[in-house]
């Protein structure tokens, strides 16, 4: 069994489309796989939410969430506000362990960035402290994203968790000069490897269709076949996943992509 905690550098990244994307590569592989969504907010009772989403994407995945909220807030605000209980790092922790009970795979989505609270004893950084679990940093391609990932992996080593690597969660059809050079400088800037990029729009594909978007934009490490030399062009001229470049990349895939984590 296996654990992995799967955190973003802020809300509406992409970390659901990537949760989806690493169960259906594992599901597709023959895993047993769990998505436990830590908390799920601005969601009424009768409305589809994240896992509903991992559902339909990834197949066959037992989906579970700890806790719902209505309102579209940080989860110890969403609770405060309506008078209900909160979730608790904890809480999230135990249904994890129960869930890796039966299954290959369990893997945790928070909600928001790393350090949204889940109640008054913190949240998915002390969720993944308490199950010992590698954290995945989801983050945007764009300007800003090299200081919104360095905090993040930073606040990571501050509390003694490792960082599998990061993940681009939506690569745009037209890469702008910034995110082009995202692509080399991420690394560098936060020392931990870009295990995949997944291209904006890939989520409204059929089931099929986004395993195949899933396993050309997620590393050999997350269960497919991205490396950073299919992403960029000479030059750092962006490319699309799963199409190959003119001439070879000057971007070196690091063994780390490669070393499975799951």
């Amino acid at each position: 069994m296996r654990l992995l905690v799967i955190t973003g550098t802020d809300t509406g990244v992409g970390k659901t489309v990537v949760t989806a994307g690493v169960a259906a590569l594992a599901a597709a592989s023959g895993r047993r796989v769990a998505v436990l969504k830590a908390a799920q907010t601005g969601v009424a009772e009768d409305e589809p939410g994240d896992v509903d989403e991992v559902v339909r994407l990834a197949g066959a995945v037992t989906c579970r969430e700890t806790a719902r909220y209505p309102d579209p807030l940080a989860p110890a605000t969403a609770a405060r506000r309506r008078g209900l209980a909160p979730v608790s790092p904890s809480d999230v922790a135990d249904l994890a362990r129960s869930l890796s009970a039966d299954h290959d795979l369990v893997l945790v989505e928070g909600a928001g960035g790393l350090l949204v609270r889940f109640d008054e004893s913190g949240g998915l950084a002390e969720t993944a402290a308490e199950l010992a679990a590698p954290v995945l940093v989801v983050t945007r391609a764009g300007l800003g994203t090299l200081n919104h990932a360095a905090l993040t992996v930073e606040a990571l080593r501050g509390r003694g968790l490792r960082c599998a690597g990061l993940v681009v969660g939506e690569w745009p059809a037209h890469p702008d000069l910034a995110c082009r050079e995202n692509l080399r400088d991420l690394p560098l800037v936060t020392g931990v490897p870009l295990l995949g990029v997944l291209p904006t729009g890939c989520a409204g594909r059929s089931p099929a269709d986004f395993l195949l978007a899933a396993r050309d934009g997620l590393a050999g490490a997350l269960g497919g076949r991205f490396t950073p030399k299919g992403i960029t062009g000479p030059a750092g001229v962006g490319v699309a996943p799963g199409t190959a470049p003119t001439t070879p990349s000057e971007v070196e895939e690091p063994a780390q992509t490669r070393r499975p984590i799951l």
